[in-house]
């Protein structure tokens, strides 16, 4: 069908392909998804979505349609051409659409296989990266976590680390400056993007590192009047006691000292002292982790953890928490 035989005014015909293709058991190929845009052009999808998207469930196919082409190495060839496209749906009102956009960046950066075309330039050329930003601090779950995922793929790209390292007169990171402006919830989101981008490689971990990012993490730890932001914090630091490369820079923070303060603090909720000493017990618990760090640093958590199982006030799940916390630490003498 040609694309002047397709009415914006009856979108039945694009809504019934569109269906068809996106919830298609099997995989789409190169071949298949040339067809289905030789039929119905990108143009014409696009121009779907933003102005029909309120017709029948229309545009929650187009965006599970167009996330499946863009997987496909025919479809993120297109992309470079359709980039306003991507900068308009990452500042949509539509979740889905901003979704969608942040996955589109994603697969422009996993696949675009072109030597003429740099995928982290085009990204940065076409200020793409302030907007994935701005998706991760205002975007819904989907989006947030999106927005991530494409951000950790660009600091997999030297040009991408130039510019998610980026710092101003003062030596102060531009995540560090976000961080500064954002309400509670956009703080965790900002260090979580961080804690992504410590996990992508042991050399992004040492940009990260150098770039005193992790001491955001500290700050926001050593402050513990919002008891979920605490716990949110907690979360973050677990997740980085699960990375293979981290020991060696965490090493070179004070978590662990903050850690065994919460320990040791009995006005703190039991929930937190839990968790933090859980933490602890999965950082100390690493085999190589006597090469970083003095067994002086270890006794003070093992001294805060056992000063809380002989207090009176210890419930059985802050026990448990510090038994297993013990269990782990103790392990680690005989790796």
């Amino acid at each position: 069908m040609a694309v002047e035989e397709f009415s914006m005014d009856d979108p039945n015909q694009l809504l019934e392909a569109a269906s068809d293709f996106a919830y298609f058991p099997g995989v789409q190929n190169d071949a298949v998804v040339k067809d289905f845009l030789d039929r119905f052009p990108l143009p014409v999808i696009i121009s779907a979505l933003q102005t029909r998207g309120d017709v029948n469930g229309l545009a929650n196919i187009l965006v599970a349609c167009l996330e499946r082409i863009f997987k496909t190495n025919y479809g993120v060839s297109l992309i470079p051409q359709y980039l306003s496209f991507v900068q308009i749906g990452l500042k949509a009102d539509s979740q889905a659409v901003k979704c969608l956009s942040c996955k589109t960046v994603y697969c422009l950066l996993e696949n675009l296989n072109d030597n003429a075309i740099s995928a982290a330039q085009l990204i940065i050329d076409n200020n793409i990266y302030p907007l994935l930003l701005d998706c991760l601090l205002n975007g819904n779950e989907q989006v947030t976590t999106a927005s991530i995922e494409a951000i950790k793929k660009l600091a997999g790209t030297l040009k991408g680390m130039e510019i998610i390292f980026s710092a101003d007169h003062n030596g102060n990171t531009q995540l560090g400056n976000l961080l500064a402006q954002c309400s509670s919830l956009g703080r965790v989101r900002v260090l979580s993007l961080i804690v992504k981008l410590f996990s992508v490689s042991p050399h992004v971990a040492s940009v990260v590192y150098n770039s005193k990012l992790l001491s955001l993490l500290e700050a926001e730890l050593s402050n513990t009047d919002d008891t979920l932001v605490t716990l949110s914090t907690l979360e973050l630091i677990y997740e980085l006691a699960e990375i293979q490369h981290g020991t060696e820079f965490l090493s070179g923070t004070s978590l662990l000292q903050l850690l065994s303060s919460i320990i040791s603090n009995a006005a703190m909720d039991p929930i937190i002292r839990s968790r933090a000493m859980i933490i602890s017990g999965r950082l100390l618990g690493k085999a190589n982790i006597y090469k970083f760090i003095d067994k002086s640093c270890v006794r003070t958590i093992i001294f805060a953890i056992d000063g809380r199982l002989q207090s009176e006030s210890l419930d059985s799940n802050e026990c448990e928490s510090a038994l297993e916390a013990l269990g782990q630490i103790g392990l680690c003498e005989y790796k």
